[in-house]
Order: C-alpha cells, then structure tokens, then sequence
C-alpha cells in the first residue's frame, strides 16, 4: 500500500500538527500522500475510494460533535462501500468537557460501519499532543502499512 489520502480539520492547530507528523513519517516510507484540509477544501467522501489508506483528523467540537466543516464529509460516509480501504482516525479534544474525543470515536465507528479496515488505535490527545502520542501517530502509519499489506495476501492467496 502506498497511495495515502490525509484529511483533516483543526481550530487550534493541535491536530494539524497530528496530521504534519504523519505527513513527514509517510514521505520518509516513500508513500503517495494527497493532503485536504475540511475547512478549505470542498472533499467528496467518494475520493476515499481512489486510495489505499484514508487518516482522518478531527477535533471534538462543543458537546462531542464533529467539527461543522467535516459534517457533509461525514454525511456521505453511509453511502460508501470501503470493503478493503484501511483507515484511521485521530484528533485533539479537550477533557474538561463532559465529551471527551467523541468526534474520533464518532468517524472511526462510522467508517467500520462502511467497511473500512480500521487502524485499531484511534488517537486522541488532550489538548497539545506530547511526543509520546506523536510516536503512537507514526504507529498508525506503519500499523495501516502492514495491514494494507496482510489484506492483498489475503485477496490474492498464497503464492504458487
């Protein structure tokens, strides 16, 4: 698996520093990565199917909600038949509200749901991400690498 899609959205940058880390641990594994950003790009949920591995950040907004710009993306998601597509999911959330990372438990449930292969370590930090979360993100990356690679063993069999 090479050909990534990293989508994210971040108010206060703690996810988009999430995302940059994974970004630089992808290219140093020589994937093809695309990058789109909710709040300014318009991103279709049908383009996950044109990749291998789909990471998607997303900060816990207000009372536990997905951030407003990835709303639609998320709307979509349904529609999807991701059988084979590996995915994770992480973000920043803060614990002095009562919902604690639902946005990340919100999407990861939502794209099991749709059939993706789900990274099984969903991330979410509280508040700035310490270097140790930001190993557990380069983690995602090559847990994702790994299971991309066990899923097309699978489909093809073993070798003759």
């Amino acid at each position: 698996m090479k050909k990534m899609l990293m989508l994210y959205s971040s108010m206060t940058g703690r996810t988009e520093r999430m995302a940059k880390r994974m970004l630089e641990y992808m290219n140093d594994k020589s994937c093809e990565v695309d990058t789109k950003i909710f709040a300014t790009e318009n991103v279709a949920a049908e383009e996950m199917l044109d990749y291998d591995a789909v990471f998607i950040g997303v900060y816990t907004w207000a009372d536990g909600e997905l951030p407003l710009e990835a709303e639609d993306f998320f709307d979509d998601i349904y529609t999807l038949d991701l059988t084979g597509k590996v995915c994770g999911v992480f973000g920043s959330a803060d614990s002095s509200y009562e919902a604690y990372g639902t946005a990340v438990e919100i999407m990861y449930e939502e794209l099991e749901e749709a059939g993706a292969i789900m990274v099984p370590d969903a991330i979410v930090v509280d508040l700035e991400p310490d270097e140790d979360e930001m190993i557990r993100c380069e983690k995602m990356i090559d847990m994702a690498l790994n299971m991309g690679s066990a899923h097309r063993s699978s489909q093809y069999g073993p070798e003759m």
